[in-house]
């Protein structure tokens, strides 16, 4: 890594994130940082980068940080190669925000025809 260019060290750093991404979240993470931090070449690797990361805040319960992330992947992405991606990511964050619906009275069969008595 040390005999790489800044860049290149960026994209060891970026793909080292990837390979390890489904096993060591937090490993990946701490990639994904160092490779945003030392730069990209492509706008669309910056982007899957930070979305990348959002991903990771956000299933660290560290919302702010992945809204702020995927809106930085957003505009980096001015091919669109990862709208779809985003636009997931987005209904994901919603979803998970909103408050779990309890129709009726629930419970059990039997917990209902005791309490109708």
């Amino acid at each position: 890594e040390a005999a790489l260019v800044k860049k290149q060290q960026g994209y060891y750093n970026f793909l080292h994130g990837i390979m390890v991404s489904q096993d060591n979240v937090n490993e990946a993470e701490r990639y994904f940082k160092k490779a945003v931090s030392l730069g990209l070449s492509m706008d669309h690797d910056m982007a899957m980068a930070k979305l990348n990361l959002a991903g990771i805040a956000f299933s660290k319960r560290r919302k702010q940080e992945a809204t702020k992330l995927l809106a930085e992947a957003q505009k980096l992405d001015k091919q669109g190669m990862l709208t779809e991606q985003i636009k997931m990511m987005k209904q994901n964050m919603k979803q998970a925000q909103m408050p779990k619906q309890h129709y009726g009275q629930g419970g059990s069969l039997r917990a209902q025809k005791r309490r109708s008595r």
